[in-house]
Protein backbone atom coordinates (compact mmCIF):
# COMPACT_ATOMS: atom_id res chain seq x y z
CA UNK A 1 0.00 0.00 0.00
CA UNK A 2 0.75 3.60 -0.90
CA UNK A 3 0.27 6.73 0.66
CA UNK A 4 -0.41 9.23 -1.99
CA UNK A 5 -2.19 11.64 0.57
CA UNK A 6 0.96 13.06 2.29
CA UNK A 7 -0.62 16.02 3.56
CA UNK A 8 -3.76 14.23 5.08
CA UNK A 9 -1.15 11.49 6.15
CA UNK A 10 0.88 14.56 8.28
CA UNK A 11 -1.83 15.74 9.91
CA UNK A 12 -2.99 12.17 11.41
CA UNK A 13 0.37 12.05 12.55
CA UNK A 14 0.11 15.45 14.09
CA UNK A 15 -3.53 15.02 15.31
CA UNK A 16 -4.41 17.88 13.67
CA UNK A 17 -7.36 18.63 11.24
CA UNK A 18 -6.00 17.93 7.28
CA UNK A 19 -6.45 20.97 4.50
CA UNK A 20 -8.77 20.79 1.83
CA UNK A 21 -7.19 19.51 -1.11
CA UNK A 22 -8.41 19.77 -4.87
CA UNK A 23 -7.48 15.49 -5.82
CA UNK A 24 -8.97 15.69 -9.42
CA UNK A 25 -10.52 18.59 -11.77
CA UNK A 26 -13.64 19.30 -10.16
CA UNK A 27 -12.91 16.63 -7.86
CA UNK A 28 -12.81 18.60 -3.92
CA UNK A 29 -11.95 16.69 -0.63
CA UNK A 30 -12.96 18.37 2.48
CA UNK A 31 -12.13 17.41 5.99
CA UNK A 32 -15.34 17.65 8.72
CA UNK A 33 -14.96 17.23 12.17
CA UNK A 34 -16.24 14.78 14.60
CA UNK A 35 -16.19 16.09 17.97
CA UNK A 36 -14.81 13.56 20.63
CA UNK A 37 -13.65 10.54 17.96
CA UNK A 38 -10.39 8.92 17.93
CA UNK A 39 -11.98 8.92 14.22
CA UNK A 40 -11.37 12.82 14.35
CA UNK A 41 -12.75 13.50 10.57
CA UNK A 42 -14.78 12.49 7.92
CA UNK A 43 -13.42 12.97 4.25
CA UNK A 44 -16.47 14.86 2.39
CA UNK A 45 -16.29 14.76 -1.33
CA UNK A 46 -17.07 17.95 -3.47
CA UNK A 47 -18.14 16.90 -6.93
CA UNK A 48 -18.58 20.31 -9.20
CA UNK A 49 -20.72 19.80 -12.18
CA UNK A 50 -22.40 21.74 -14.31
CA UNK A 51 -25.38 22.73 -12.63
CA UNK A 52 -23.90 22.41 -8.93
CA UNK A 53 -22.28 20.61 -6.61
CA UNK A 54 -22.78 16.54 -5.89
CA UNK A 55 -21.97 16.17 -2.20
CA UNK A 56 -20.85 12.75 -1.13
CA UNK A 57 -20.77 12.24 2.98
CA UNK A 58 -21.90 15.57 4.65
CA UNK A 59 -20.24 14.77 7.51
CA UNK A 60 -21.07 14.83 11.36
CA UNK A 61 -23.77 17.66 12.22
CA UNK A 62 -21.85 20.56 14.67
CA UNK A 63 -21.55 24.45 14.28
CA UNK A 64 -17.89 23.47 13.62
CA UNK A 65 -18.70 20.69 11.07
CA UNK A 66 -20.98 23.42 9.24
CA UNK A 67 -18.70 25.71 9.22
CA UNK A 68 -15.98 23.35 7.75
CA UNK A 69 -18.21 21.91 5.16
CA UNK A 70 -18.95 25.54 4.05
CA UNK A 71 -15.03 26.58 4.03
CA UNK A 72 -14.61 23.38 1.68
CA UNK A 73 -17.23 24.09 -0.68
CA UNK A 74 -16.24 27.94 -0.68
CA UNK A 75 -12.35 26.48 -1.48
CA UNK A 76 -13.96 24.55 -4.83
CA UNK A 77 -16.03 27.68 -5.76
CA UNK A 78 -19.33 26.55 -4.72
CA UNK A 79 -21.71 27.56 -1.56
CA UNK A 80 -24.25 25.36 0.19
CA UNK A 81 -26.78 26.69 -2.02
CA UNK A 82 -25.00 25.08 -4.51
CA UNK A 83 -25.30 21.30 -3.39
CA UNK A 84 -27.67 19.73 -5.53
CA UNK A 85 -27.24 15.83 -4.33
CA UNK A 86 -26.09 14.38 -1.28
CA UNK A 87 -24.67 10.76 -1.93
CA UNK A 88 -24.48 8.83 1.37
CA UNK A 89 -21.89 5.46 0.97
CA UNK A 90 -23.74 4.85 4.61
CA UNK A 91 -25.58 6.31 7.11
CA UNK A 92 -23.72 6.19 10.81
CA UNK A 93 -23.81 9.85 11.85
CA UNK A 94 -20.49 10.74 10.90
CA UNK A 95 -21.36 10.75 7.23
CA UNK A 96 -25.04 11.55 6.99
CA UNK A 97 -25.49 13.47 10.22
CA UNK A 98 -25.29 16.88 7.92
CA UNK A 99 -27.55 15.74 5.11
CA UNK A 100 -30.71 17.01 6.92
CA UNK A 101 -29.04 20.63 7.47
CA UNK A 102 -27.50 20.38 3.88
CA UNK A 103 -30.92 19.82 2.10
CA UNK A 104 -32.84 22.44 4.37
CA UNK A 105 -30.34 24.95 2.64
CA UNK A 106 -30.04 23.78 -0.82
CA UNK A 107 -33.24 22.07 -1.86
CA UNK A 108 -30.60 19.08 -2.87
CA UNK A 109 -32.15 15.60 -2.48
CA UNK A 110 -30.77 12.59 -1.00
CA UNK A 111 -29.41 9.38 -2.34
CA UNK A 112 -28.39 5.89 -0.75
CA UNK A 113 -29.07 2.40 -1.21
CA UNK A 114 -31.86 0.98 -0.77
CA UNK A 115 -30.58 -1.57 1.61
CA UNK A 116 -29.18 1.00 3.82
CA UNK A 117 -32.39 3.01 3.86
CA UNK A 118 -33.87 0.06 6.08
CA UNK A 119 -31.58 1.02 8.58
CA UNK A 120 -32.00 4.13 9.22
CA UNK A 121 -32.76 4.26 13.45
CA UNK A 122 -36.24 5.90 12.78
CA UNK A 123 -36.94 2.83 10.78
CA UNK A 124 -35.03 -0.02 12.62
CA UNK A 125 -35.70 1.32 16.34
CA UNK A 126 -38.71 3.42 15.94
CA UNK A 127 -41.18 0.02 17.06
CA UNK A 128 -38.55 -1.92 19.04
CA UNK A 129 -39.10 -2.30 22.93
CA UNK A 130 -36.06 -1.86 24.80
CA UNK A 131 -36.40 -5.13 26.71
CA UNK A 132 -35.90 -6.95 23.45
CA UNK A 133 -32.55 -5.47 23.00
CA UNK A 134 -31.88 -6.41 26.25
CA UNK A 135 -33.37 -10.07 26.11
CA UNK A 136 -31.03 -10.04 23.44
CA UNK A 137 -27.59 -9.09 25.34
CA UNK A 138 -28.52 -11.35 27.97
CA UNK A 139 -29.24 -14.36 25.44
CA UNK A 140 -25.89 -13.77 24.37
CA UNK A 141 -24.21 -13.63 27.54
CA UNK A 142 -23.64 -10.48 28.96
CA UNK A 143 -24.18 -10.13 32.94
CA UNK A 144 -27.38 -8.62 33.90
CA UNK A 145 -25.82 -5.49 35.95
CA UNK A 146 -23.96 -5.01 32.64
CA UNK A 147 -26.89 -4.73 30.32
CA UNK A 148 -28.03 -1.19 31.25
CA UNK A 149 -24.94 0.59 29.76
CA UNK A 150 -25.76 -1.30 26.60
CA UNK A 151 -28.69 -1.66 25.77
CA UNK A 152 -30.06 0.69 22.56
CA UNK A 153 -33.29 2.47 23.97
CA UNK A 154 -35.01 5.74 22.93
CA UNK A 155 -33.67 7.84 24.59
CA UNK A 156 -30.50 6.82 24.08
CA UNK A 157 -30.40 7.20 19.99
CA UNK A 158 -33.17 10.12 20.28
CA UNK A 159 -31.27 12.55 18.36
CA UNK A 160 -30.67 9.83 15.52
CA UNK A 161 -34.31 9.19 14.58
CA UNK A 162 -34.32 12.63 13.30
CA UNK A 163 -31.79 11.77 10.69
CA UNK A 164 -32.92 12.70 6.83
CA UNK A 165 -34.98 9.79 5.03
CA UNK A 166 -33.33 9.53 1.50
CA UNK A 167 -35.32 11.02 -1.65
CA UNK A 168 -34.12 8.58 -4.17
CA UNK A 169 -32.36 4.64 -4.69
CA UNK A 170 -29.32 4.47 -5.55
CA UNK A 171 -28.34 0.63 -6.71
CA UNK A 172 -25.14 -1.09 -7.78
CA UNK A 173 -23.66 -0.13 -10.81
CA UNK A 174 -26.36 3.06 -10.93
CA UNK A 175 -24.31 6.56 -12.51
CA UNK A 176 -24.94 9.59 -10.82
CA UNK A 177 -26.58 12.58 -12.46
CA UNK A 178 -23.29 14.20 -13.59
CA UNK A 179 -22.16 15.91 -16.37
CA UNK A 180 -18.66 16.12 -16.00
CA UNK A 181 -18.10 13.19 -14.17
CA UNK A 182 -19.27 9.39 -14.65
CA UNK A 183 -19.76 8.49 -11.32
CA UNK A 184 -20.81 4.91 -10.88
CA UNK A 185 -21.93 3.80 -7.65
CA UNK A 186 -20.50 0.08 -6.50
CA UNK A 187 -22.54 -2.07 -4.00
CA UNK A 188 -20.33 -2.85 -1.21
CA UNK A 189 -22.29 -4.52 1.73
CA UNK A 190 -20.48 -5.59 5.08
CA UNK A 191 -20.07 -2.53 7.29
CA UNK A 192 -23.77 -1.89 6.48
CA UNK A 193 -26.06 -3.81 4.98
CA UNK A 194 -26.26 -1.12 1.90
CA UNK A 195 -22.79 0.69 2.04
CA UNK A 196 -21.51 1.90 -1.06
CA UNK A 197 -18.41 2.82 -2.85
CA UNK A 198 -17.99 4.94 -5.62
CA UNK A 199 -15.91 4.89 -8.97
CA UNK A 200 -14.95 7.51 -11.47
CA UNK A 201 -13.05 5.03 -14.28
CA UNK A 202 -11.58 8.56 -16.17
CA UNK A 203 -10.11 9.89 -13.10
CA UNK A 204 -8.83 7.00 -11.25
CA UNK A 205 -10.31 7.06 -7.88
CA UNK A 206 -12.22 4.73 -6.19
CA UNK A 207 -14.55 6.57 -3.08
CA UNK A 208 -14.33 4.04 -0.50
CA UNK A 209 -16.39 5.14 2.24
CA UNK A 210 -15.75 3.11 5.39
CA UNK A 211 -15.40 0.08 3.49
CA UNK A 212 -11.24 0.04 2.94
CA UNK A 213 -9.05 2.39 5.07
CA UNK A 214 -5.60 2.60 5.32
CA UNK A 215 -4.55 2.06 8.94
CA UNK A 216 -8.08 0.80 10.88
CA UNK A 217 -10.45 -2.38 9.74
CA UNK A 218 -13.98 -1.23 10.27
CA UNK A 219 -16.28 -2.55 12.49
CA UNK A 220 -18.01 -5.40 10.96
CA UNK A 221 -21.07 -6.07 13.68
CA UNK A 222 -24.14 -8.10 14.64
CA UNK A 223 -26.87 -6.25 16.73
CA UNK A 224 -30.64 -7.44 17.78
CA UNK A 225 -32.28 -7.83 14.69
CA UNK A 226 -29.76 -8.65 12.43
CA UNK A 227 -30.02 -11.31 9.68
CA UNK A 228 -27.17 -13.44 7.48
CA UNK A 229 -23.62 -13.65 7.44
CA UNK A 230 -22.36 -9.46 7.26
CA UNK A 231 -18.47 -10.63 7.63
CA UNK A 232 -18.82 -12.96 4.84
CA UNK A 233 -20.78 -10.17 2.80
CA UNK A 234 -17.46 -7.79 3.99
CA UNK A 235 -14.81 -10.43 2.36
CA UNK A 236 -17.21 -10.85 -0.65
CA UNK A 237 -17.26 -7.19 -1.22
CA UNK A 238 -13.33 -7.01 -0.66
CA UNK A 239 -13.36 -9.11 -3.56
CA UNK A 240 -15.40 -6.78 -5.43
CA UNK A 241 -12.98 -3.60 -4.73
CA UNK A 242 -9.90 -5.67 -4.68
CA UNK A 243 -10.42 -5.23 -8.79
CA UNK A 244 -10.06 -1.77 -8.91
CA UNK A 245 -6.20 -2.09 -8.32
CA UNK A 246 -5.00 0.83 -10.31
CA UNK A 247 -6.77 3.10 -8.98
CA UNK A 248 -6.85 6.01 -5.87
CA UNK A 249 -8.30 5.05 -2.96
CA UNK A 250 -10.52 8.04 -1.75
CA UNK A 251 -11.62 7.33 1.65
CA UNK A 252 -13.68 8.67 4.42
CA UNK A 253 -11.01 8.89 6.85
CA UNK A 254 -7.35 9.16 8.06
CA UNK A 255 -5.95 9.64 3.94
CA UNK A 256 -5.55 8.84 -0.05
CA UNK A 257 -3.75 5.45 -0.77
CA UNK A 258 -3.07 3.37 -3.50
CA UNK A 259 -2.99 -0.67 -3.64
CA UNK A 260 -6.41 -1.41 -2.93
CA UNK A 261 -5.53 -5.40 -3.59
CA UNK A 262 -3.02 -5.01 -1.29
CA UNK A 263 -5.03 -3.34 1.59
CA UNK A 264 -7.99 -6.05 0.88
CA UNK A 265 -5.74 -8.69 1.27
CA UNK A 266 -4.09 -7.04 4.46
CA UNK A 267 -8.40 -7.26 6.07
CA UNK A 268 -8.79 -10.86 4.69
CA UNK A 269 -5.89 -11.83 6.65
CA UNK A 270 -7.05 -10.34 9.56
CA UNK A 271 -10.36 -11.32 9.72
CA UNK A 272 -9.08 -14.96 9.02
CA UNK A 273 -6.53 -14.42 12.10
CA UNK A 274 -9.58 -13.28 14.52
CA UNK A 275 -11.40 -16.41 13.49
CA UNK A 276 -8.29 -18.64 14.72
CA UNK A 277 -8.59 -16.38 18.12
CA UNK A 278 -11.98 -16.98 17.99
CA UNK A 279 -11.85 -20.88 18.12
CA UNK A 280 -9.40 -20.52 20.66
CA UNK A 281 -11.11 -18.90 23.14
CA UNK A 282 -13.82 -21.39 22.44
CA UNK A 283 -11.67 -23.89 23.15
CA UNK A 284 -9.86 -22.19 26.59
CA UNK A 285 -13.12 -22.03 27.99
CA UNK A 286 -13.98 -25.68 28.05
CA UNK A 287 -15.16 -25.94 24.37
CA UNK A 288 -18.46 -24.08 24.62
CA UNK A 289 -18.99 -20.20 25.12
CA UNK A 290 -20.88 -17.50 24.77
CA UNK A 291 -20.24 -14.86 22.33
CA UNK A 292 -19.80 -12.08 25.71
CA UNK A 293 -16.75 -14.79 27.15
CA UNK A 294 -15.21 -15.19 23.66
CA UNK A 295 -14.98 -11.23 23.52
CA UNK A 296 -13.35 -10.90 26.12
CA UNK A 297 -10.67 -13.53 25.57
CA UNK A 298 -9.82 -11.54 22.68
CA UNK A 299 -6.85 -9.48 21.78
CA UNK A 300 -8.57 -5.52 21.58
CA UNK A 301 -6.26 -3.02 20.52
CA UNK A 302 -7.52 -0.80 23.90
CA UNK A 303 -7.66 -4.13 26.09
CA UNK A 304 -11.29 -5.49 26.82
CA UNK A 305 -10.65 -3.84 30.40
CA UNK A 306 -10.70 -0.59 28.98
CA UNK A 307 -13.62 -0.39 26.88
CA UNK A 308 -16.88 0.19 28.35
CA UNK A 309 -20.59 0.84 27.40
CA UNK A 310 -20.97 1.11 23.66
CA UNK A 311 -17.34 0.29 23.30
CA UNK A 312 -17.99 -3.18 24.51
CA UNK A 313 -21.40 -3.41 22.67
CA UNK A 314 -19.26 -2.60 19.47
CA UNK A 315 -17.04 -5.53 20.48
CA UNK A 316 -19.93 -7.86 21.20
CA UNK A 317 -21.04 -7.36 17.78
CA UNK A 318 -17.91 -7.75 16.09
CA UNK A 319 -17.44 -11.12 17.67
CA UNK A 320 -20.63 -12.72 16.87
CA UNK A 321 -20.69 -11.80 13.17
CA UNK A 322 -17.19 -13.56 13.37
CA UNK A 323 -18.90 -16.24 14.71
CA UNK A 324 -22.02 -16.27 12.24
CA UNK A 325 -19.05 -16.46 9.51
CA UNK A 326 -17.67 -19.44 11.26
CA UNK A 327 -20.48 -21.15 11.38
CA UNK A 328 -21.35 -20.35 7.91
CA UNK A 329 -18.24 -22.13 6.66
CA UNK A 330 -19.02 -25.29 9.14
CA UNK A 331 -16.68 -24.20 11.65
CA UNK A 332 -18.40 -23.46 15.04
CA UNK A 333 -22.46 -24.19 15.80
CA UNK A 334 -24.32 -22.66 18.27
CA UNK A 335 -26.90 -24.03 20.33
CA UNK A 336 -29.00 -22.52 23.47
CA UNK A 337 -28.89 -23.87 27.14
CA UNK A 338 -31.83 -24.50 29.26
CA UNK A 339 -30.51 -21.15 31.30
CA UNK A 340 -31.22 -19.43 27.69
CA UNK A 341 -27.88 -18.45 26.63
CA UNK A 342 -26.37 -18.98 23.36
CA UNK A 343 -23.03 -21.02 23.05
CA UNK A 344 -21.21 -21.38 20.66
CA UNK A 345 -19.26 -25.15 19.92
CA UNK A 346 -16.67 -25.94 17.39
CA UNK A 347 -18.58 -28.11 14.89
CA UNK A 348 -16.84 -31.35 15.21
CA UNK A 349 -17.34 -31.23 18.67
CA UNK A 350 -20.58 -33.02 20.45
Amino acid sequence: MIITGTAQHEAWQERVLPPVEQVRPDVWSVPVPIPDSPLRYTLSYVFVDDAGVLLVDPGWDSAEGRAALEAGLACAGAGIGDVTGVVLTHVHPDHHGMSNWVRERSGAWIGMHPAEAETLPVRAWRHRDPGTDRAWLLRHGVPADVTEGLVISHNRIGELMDMAEPDRAIEDGDLLPLARHELRAIWTPGHTPGHLCLHEAGAGVLLTGDHLLPRISPNIGMHDGSEGNPLGDYLASLEITAKYTAEEALPAHEYRFRGLDARAAELVRHHDERGGEILAAIDANGGAATAWTVAAGLTWSRGWDALHGVLRRLALGETLAHLEHLAAIGAVRASTGADALVRWRRAATD
